[in-house]
């Protein structure tokens, strides 16, 4: 079977500025939208058998410009649902809540339309996205491609090498970055992370 890519869409102004984005649909910045571009010869270089992408503009325009533009949109890919803490950054809480983590205390609820999830819940969508993964690389030959959001697809590779789905925090991952989930001697395997084109 084939090797499973993940990009993390481009710089947006919240995640510049550390602002937690779930749902709010913030677009690419210039910075983001060059990010994601410089990623394309990296994707092209490689036979891509199936594509997914968040819903949100952010990743879907990511998609577009590393050249995968008829990638298949899935809500489970959305990023982590921050309920109470949408648009607040890791400071601001930690005023108020000094030992605050979001892969071990999730969040504060939200408005119902948006009511947080915790650690679990997000594992829970990961794991079923894992599930899609696994058909399209019996499916298909090539990688399978996910463009989609920092938080989610950290929690998405813990689940992958079989971790809790809080272990996500080991996982650093930069905007506009590719990362490349394998196997060695059929064991699932982080084969590299946060990769970037040479400037």
């Amino acid at each position: 079977m084939g090797d499973l890519f993940l990009v993390r869409h481009g710089e947006t102004e919240w995640s510049r500025s550390g602002r937690h984005t779930g749902w709010t649909d913030v677009p690419l910045t210039e910075h983001g939208r060059q990010e994601a571009r410089r990623l394309a010869p990296l994707i092209r270089s490689h036979h891509i058998g199936a594509a997914f992408v968040s819903p949100l503009r952010r990743a879907r325009e990511t998609a577009e410009l590393i050249g995968v533009p008829d990638a298949r949109v899935d809500a489970d890919l959305r990023e982590w649902d921050y309920g109470g803490y949408e648009g607040v950054t890791t400071p601001e809480i930690q005023r108020t809540r000094p030992d605050w983590f979001l892969f071990t205390d999730g969040v504060a609820p939200g408005p119902p339309e948006h009511p947080g999830e915790s650690p679990e819940q997000v594992g829970e969508r990961a794991d079923r996205m894992l599930a899609k993964v696994d058909a399209a690389l019996c499916d298909t030959e090539g990688v399978v491609l996910l463009v989609a959001h920092g938080h989610f697809l950290r929690v998405l590779t813990a689940r992958h090498l079989g971790l809790p789905a809080g272990r996500g925090a080991l996982f650093q991952l930069a905007t506009g970055t590719l990362c490349r989930l394998g196997t060695e001697h059929g064991r699932p395997v982080v084969a590299g992370w946060n990769i970037r084109p040479p400037s």
